[in-house]
């Protein structure tokens, strides 16, 4: 998708403050949050403006849902969670992003949405260096 949409398109500070690029499928570029109690991906499209999974094209909105099934299979495969939570909320952040979070039994919010829970736990150097190649071999893509 090169196009001048997508040389428009900027990432909300927040979520640039908040995650490590993974790097980039067709549609969106994917970030893993910067939490190492949780296993968490987001998925950002990378169109300008964005607030709502409705404002997509209905090619889009599929070519969305491929990527998120793209990176749950992946991260459950990583992972191996009792369970996958995939949301869009915005409430906070309002670009448009949806969230892949593999969740255990145990973890530090469950059975409770992870948002707000506890202090967040920043991965260590050698821990995100680990977890971003897991990722980026699963997904077929280099460093960005």
């Amino acid at each position: 998708m090169n196009s001048a949409a997508e040389t428009a398109f900027a990432l909300d500070p927040r979520l640039d403050a908040d995650c490590h690029r993974v790097g980039e499928l067709e549609l969106s570029r994917v970030l893993l949050m910067d939490d190492a109690r949780f296993p968490w991906l987001i998925l950002v499209p990378r169109q300008p403006g964005l607030r709502e999974l409705v404002e997509l094209s209905r090619e889009q909105q599929h070519a969305l849902l491929d990527e998120i099934n793209r990176v749950a299979h992946v991260l459950h495969a990583i992972t191996n969670p009792d369970k996958m939570n995939i949301a869009t909320l915005g409430n906070v952040v309002s670009q448009l992003h949806v969230h892949v979070i593999a969740r255990h039994v145990g973890d530090a919010a469950w059975p409770r949405p992870v948002w707000g829970v506890g202090e967040r736990s920043a991965y260590s150097a050698a821990e995100s260096t680990r977890v971003l190649g897991l990722l980026r071999a699963g997904l077929a893509l280099h460093q960005s």
